[in-house]
Formats: C-alpha cells, sequence, structure tokens
C-alpha cells in the first residue's frame, strides 16, 4: 500500500507497495482447493470455540503468555480431537469459497439439494454474521429470499443483515455485482434495497443514497412510498436534512403520498438538531393529511424538548398523550417514553422528579427496567447523591437485573476502591454482573492504575465464561486500548489464538488504531501485514486509525498520501477520516488546505460535523481572525450543527482578546442557551469581561450559578 508505506511496505519488501490484485491473490491462493483440507480442520476449531474451551480449563486471559510485547499468529489451533461436543459446526470458510465464484447461486441450490445446507434463522444469521466479505453475506440472503422468501423476511435475519452491512460496507450496487446477480436469476427487490439505503445512510453516504434513488428505474423498480421513507431516513442518519427535505418534497411528483412514518421520521430529524418547533409545524401538517400523532410521535417530540432543555414542555406532551388516550387514540405513554423523560430531567440535574416519574411510571403498570436504573444512578452520581446511587444499584440486585453498569460510578467522582468492594459483595452473593459492566470496571481500574483489581475482575469474567468467542474477545481487546494498556491487549490477541480462536478484520482493526493512539507504529505495521497476509481487505476503519496515526507521529505527507490510496482500494473516506486529516492540518498552520479539504468533503456527499469545523474555528481564533470564525457559525448554522464547548470557549478567548467584550458576553450567554455548560477558564474569563464592563450585578448572579454548578473561580471579587 503506498499511502501506508511508512508501516507496512518497510516492513515487508515482499508487500511493498501492495496493489489490490495482490490482496486477491492472496486470499485466491488462501482458498485455493489444494488447502481445503487443512483449512476445514482450523474453520471447524474456529466455529466450535466454545467447544474447546469446555475441554480445556479456564485461564485468566493474562496467563499463557512469556513476551506479551510481541504481536504474532498462533499456527497450533487446539486439536478437533480434544471437543467433547457433537455440534457439527458451519463450515463458514466452505461457504466463503462457494459465494467467491461465478457459479455461486448453482453451487448453493447444490449444497441445500443435498442436504448440506439446512435452512433455518439460526443458520442463516450465523452465516450473515460470520462473512467477512460484505458482497459475500449480500449474496447468500439474495439466494436465501429465492429459496424461501419466509426466511428473508425473518425480522432477527434483517435485523442482522442490516448491522452487518453497515459494519462490513458499504456494498455498493456496482455493474459487475449487479450483472451477477441477473446472470443468477435474481434481482434487488425493494426489501433488499430499503436494507441497503439504511446501511447507507448510516455510514453518512447522503448522496450516494440520493443517487441510487434517482436510477432506480434501473432495478426495475419504482418508486413507492416505502422506498421514499427508506431513504428519507438514510437521508436523516446521515446528517442530511436538506437532501431529506427534497425527497419529501418530491413525493407527490412520484404519485407517492407521505404517511405517518415518513412524518415521524422528518420529526426525528429536525429534533436532532434541537429545531423543535419545526418539528411542531410538521406535527400540525401531518393533522391535516389525516394522520394522527402516535406514541412514537410523542416520544420523539418529548427527547427533542428534553434535548433543548426544554423539559416544561416535554411534560406538557406526556399530559397530552394521557388526554389523547383517553379518547381512544393509542397514544399512551410506553416505558419508552418514560425513560426519555426521565433522562431529560436528570440531564438537568432535577433527580427528585425523576424519582416522581418512576412512581407515576409504576402507576401505569410499566415496571422501571435495567435502562431506567441505569439512568437514575447516572443522575444521582452527577448530582454527587452517592448513597442513593448505590441503593437503586442495590435495588437493581433485589429486582434481578443483569448488572450491566459499573465502571460510570467511578467516572462520576465516586471512589473505585468503593465501587470495586461493592460489585465484590454482589459477585459473593452468586450475583453474576454483565458482561459490559465488568469491561467498564477493568477499563475503570485499569485507568487508575489498580491493575491488580482490574486483573481480579478479569479473571471473575473468564470464570463467568463470558469471553468464549471473537466478538467477546475483542471487546476485551477494545477496552485494554482505551484504558492505554496495549501490552494486556496483546496478551489478549495471542491467549485468543490459543484458544483456536481466529482473529477477525474487528480484531486487526482495534489493536491498529490502539497501537496507533499509543505511538507505536512499529507494531501497527506488524498488524497491518498480518492482516493483509490473511486475505483480509483494509476497511474505512483500518484506514482511519493509520491516518490518524500518522498524523500523530507528525507525518502528514505519509497521512494524505495514504487517504489518497484508500479511494484507490474502493474505500470511501467517512466524516472521521476527513476530520482527522482537517484537525492535523490546522495543527501545523496549513488551514487554506484544511478549508479545501472541508469543500472537497462536502462536493462528496459527505456531511460535515461540529468536529469538521472546531479546527478551523480555534485556528481562526488564534490568528485572531474573528471574522472568518463568524463565517463559519453561519456556514454550521445552515448545516443544523451546533458550536459545542469547545468552539464557544475559543471565540470567547479570542473576542475579549480583541477588546470585543460586549460581543464576548453575549456569545457567553448564547452557550448557556444552547446548552453548553462553560468551563473554569471560561467563567473566569467572562467575569473578568464583566468586570471591566461594570456589570456587577450579573457579575454577582454569574458568581451564584458558578458556586452552584461546582465551578471555580480564580478570585471572588466584592461585587
Amino acid at each position: 500500500m503506498r499511502g501506508t508505506s511508512s508501516i507496512a511496505s518497510r516492513a515487508s519488501p515482499a508487500l511493498r507497495n501492495l496493489p489490490e490484485e495482490a490482496y486477491k491473490q492472496k486470499r485466491l491462493e488462501r482458498d485455493t482447493p489444494s488447502k481445503a483440507k487443512s483449512k476445514k480442520v482450523t474453520n471447524k476449531t474456529c466455529s466450535s470455540n466454545f467447544e474447546a474451551l469446555s475441554s480445556v480449563k479456564p485461564s485468566p486471559l493474562n496467563s499463557h503468555l512469556r513476551n506479551p510485547s510481541s504481536v504474532s499468529i498462533s499456527k497450533t489451533p487446539i486439536p478437533a480431537g480434544q471437543r467433547k461436543l457433537n455440534i457439527k459446526p458451519i463450515d463458514h470458510q466452505h461457504l466463503s469459497q462457494i459465494l467467491s465464484r461465478k457459479d455461486w447461486f448453482i453451487l448453493l441450490n447444490h449444497e441445500a439439494k443435498t442436504r448440506r445446507i439446512i435452512l433455518d434463522p439460526q443458520f442463516v444469521v450465523s452465516v450473515l454474521q460470520n462473512q467477512e466479505n460484505p458482497l459475500y453475506l449480500l449474496k447468500f440472503y439474495i439466494w436465501v429470499s429465492n429459496i424461501d422468501p419466509v426466511f428473508a423476511n425473518n425480522q432477527s435475519v434483517r435485523g442482522v443483515l442490516a448491522n452487518t452491512l453497515y459494519r462490513k460496507g458499504p456494498v455498493v450496487l456496482s455493474i459487475e455485482l449487479l450483472q451477477d446477480i441477473r446472470n443468477s436469476g435474481c434481482r434487488v427487490t425493494e426489501d433488499l434495497l430499503c436494507v441497503l439505503i439504511g446501511s447507507w445512510g448510516r455510514l453518512g453516504l447522503a448522496k450516494y443514497c440520493a443517487e441510487v434513488f434517482g436510477q432506480i428505474s434501473f432495478l426495475g423498480l419504482s418508486p413507492t412510498t416505502r422506498l421514499y421513507n427508506a431513504v428519507i431516513d438514510a437521508l436523516v442518519k446521515a446528517n442530511s436534512l436538506d437532501m431529506a427535505y427534497l425527497k419529501f418534497q418530491q413525493m407527490t411528483a412520484d404519485n407517492c403520498n407521505p404517511d405517518r412514518f415518513t412524518y415521524n421520521i422528518l420529526i426525528h430529524g429536525v429534533c436532532k438538531i434541537g429545531v423543535v418547533d419545526e418539528a411542531l409545524r410538521l406535527v400540525k401538517q401531518m393533522e391535516i393529511m389525516e394522520y394522527t400523532p402516535n406514541v412514537f410521535t410523542y416520544t420523539i417530540l418529548i427527547d427533542g424538548f428534553c434535548n433543548a432543555k426544554r423539559v416544561d414542555e416535554a411534560f406538557r406532551l406526556l399530559e397530552t398523550m394521557v388526554e389523547r388516550n383517553m379518547t381512544a387514540d393509542n397514544c399512551n405513554p410506553d416505558r419508552f417514553t418514560y425513560n426519555i423523560l426521565i433522562h431529560g430531567v436528570c440531564k438537568i440535574g432535577v433527580v427528585d422528579e425523576a424519582l416522581r416519574l418512576v412512581k407515576q411510571m409504576e402507576i401505569m403498570e410499566y415496571t422501571p427496567n435495567v435502562f431506567t436504573y441505569t439512568i437514575l444512578i447516572d443522575g444521582f452520581c452527577n448530582a454527587k447523591r452517592v448513597d442513593e446511587a448505590f441503593r437503586l444499584l442495590e435495588t437493581m440486585v433485589e429486582r434481578n437485573f443483569n448488572l450491566q453498569y459499573g465502571g460510570a460510578l467511578s467516572d462520576k467522582g465516586l471512589d473505585l476502591s468503593d465501587t470495586c468492594e461493592v460489585f465484590q459483595s454482589f459477585i459473593q452473593q452468586g450475583m453474576k454482573p454483565g458482561f459490559s459492566t465488568y469491561l467498564a470496571l477493568i477499563e475503570a481500574a485499569y485507568k487508575a492504575g489498580k491493575s491488580e483489581e482490574g486483573n481480579k475482575f478479569l479473571d471473575q469474567m473468564v470464570k463467568d465464561g463470558l469471553v468464549s468467542n471473537v466478538y467477546s474477545y475483542n471487546m476485551v481487546i477494545n477496552c485494554f486500548g482505551k484504558a492505554n494498556k496495549m501490552d494486556k491487549a496483546s496478551e489478549t490477541f495471542r491467549d485468543m489464538q490459543h484458544r483456536g480462536i481466529a482473529p477477525n478484520l474487528v480484531t486487526y482493526n482495534t489493536l491498529i488504531s490502539g497501537y496507533c493512539k499509543d505511538g507505536e507504529l512499529g507494531k501497527a505495521r506488524e498488524l497491518l501485514v498480518m492482516l493483509l497476509e490473511h486475505g483480509f481487505k483494509p476497511d474505512i476503519f483500518t484506514f482511519s486509525s493509520i491516518i490518524d496515526g500518522l498524523c500523530r507521529a507528525h507525518q502528514i505527507g505519509e497521512a494524505v498520501d495514504c487517504f489518497t490510496e484508500m479511494v484507490e482500494w474502493g474505500v470511501t473516506p467517512n466524516a472521521v477520516t476527513y476530520n482527522i486529516l482537517i484537525r492535523a492540518l490546522c495543527i501545523i498552520g496549513d488551514v487554506a488546505r484544511a478549508i479545501r479539504l472541508l469543500r472537497k468533503m462536502q462536493a462528496n456527499g459527505i456531511s460535515p460535523d461540529a468536529f469538521s469545523f472546531n479546527a478551523l474555528i480555534q485556528s481562526f481564533c488564534r490568528l485572531d481572525k474573528v471574522e472568518k470564525v463568524q463565517n463559519l457559525l453561519i456556514s454550521m448554522a445552515k448545516l443544523g450543527l451546533h458550536p459545542d464547548n469547545y468552539t464557544y470557549s475559543a471565540l470567547i478567548k479570542a473576542l475579549c482578546k480583541c477588546s470585543r467584550l460586549v460581543e464576548a458576553k453575549e456569545m457567553f450567554y448564547s452557550m448557556e442557551a444552547n446548552g453548553c455548560i462553560p468551563d473554569s477558564y471560561t467563567c473566569n474569563l467572562i467575569l473578568e469581561t464583566l468586570l471591566q464592563l461594570a456589570h456587577f450585578e450579573e457579575a454577582q448572579n454569574l458568581i451564584k450559578r458558578c458556586s452552584e454548578r461546582g465551578i471555580f473561580l480564580k478570585s471572588n471579587p466584592d461585587v
């Protein structure tokens, strides 16, 4: 890979400037029939790792290793003879070989006729989850749809397909792919297109969604309300609300009438960016079209009002729901509605009101669930009411909830030792914390330098059998990466191989990301070479991690080359990738180039976010170019984006530096109105500004608010 020469090609001359064709050849060699026998054994080992674990005494993840800093692939997986269970595993590698061929459809039919493939929802879900190449899982789903549409329409199957296409995609409808599908006697159905459009929206590919929708006639499809809803929803998810509205306006021209789903999608979109008054206008328009708002409509609105800090209006909406339900409009608030409102009041610190809502929820015969308690615990922690937070935790245990909350207790200013002690006592009582709770505790312990505590929870998690497949191992590796413990991540990587569990692309990406953030480009280079040698193709996460690592090492030229090369590999950059480069260019002072990159990002249909603008705004603030900052703020507003704490703080500082004190004060109040809480530095800056302007009453009010929020002020003048 040319752009990653600093990582990959220096590690192995054979891989220098490795083109995509070489990657394909490497994968073809790996999948040749001559290796099928040995491959089959390895695959059985990987697919049945739970069997292997049952015959091997569980041990902590930090055992078996002599050199944790090294990174290597084990060549000796656990032999099949050590297994005790007789469950026949799915040969995913064999299916991959079939799906890679041009006659894949005929071969799959043969497999079904000879009963080597027996279709059921669990089988279909497993295949979809375990195909690394997203094109293969798409073809398999098309074949299943043709053989038995009942499985294809199964909600769990479609849900897994949607999530997998998002995680491993994007899948682009190339001419070659469409021809391959037609040659097999199949076609892209409306159902499948809706799922694909949804995955593109989640990946931020707004422009591509719109382009494909404009050409659906070539797929033998006509516009329908359902397809319009799918593309509008995708555009909303891709933060392209303007394009979503454009499609909404085009519906009638295609003889498609918007329905309740259409309006709910748009209401969600405008609420997401904080424009709740537009949401109310849409509700009125919806009622004119004789579509009565339902529980989803009101819940979306309540969430929007809560996020906009207009909690009183959110409560009025709840009352409206109850009143309308009495007239049989099916608007009764459900558990999700109450959880949304409880979350809203907890965010503004009114935790006692949250408890009142819980009681009202129980009167309505909705039992608080794990999410309700999680929200409450978070609220009480933020309010520094530690004892009540722990009592709620004990209530969760009494009600036999799986403890999916833990490390956050220490993140809210609580003593980590006390948190660990509480959970140890729960474990001793026979309670089993959930996987995510263990991970949160382990991460918090390692971050606090309490390795012994972290090791205890790690060992207990393994004993509880929670680390048994590639997905759980990947999450443990990611946990260590976030705790800056890449030596432990490396141990875990080798331990999973020792147990016969084959790493997947996510494993490699997680390790590469961790090493890049840690500044260990040499280790990242080794992992990249392994990834290529084992037939995996780098994806958006691989490239973004490498680009970020190169930028952190101030190798901007290499990062730009890598950015160019990812496009040559058919990988579309997303907002995160662009943001990494924009930030790096701003750090080295090349603001003009950063602005060109921002424009290129928009031209390619990738919607910028607040992070895209922040680096530029901070650069202009450092240069005292306040007018340019204001122009960028206008651009943000047009895109429906709101400045965050960093944006406001940088601009307020720049305005004060330029002696534009009145504007700085107005910006400070605007910051609070938009839900951004100023830090100690910004508050001190504005306090000095108010004193210079002789606005003593405002200064007194600011001191009082800062005291209530626990914000430290350098001086407390007698004003």
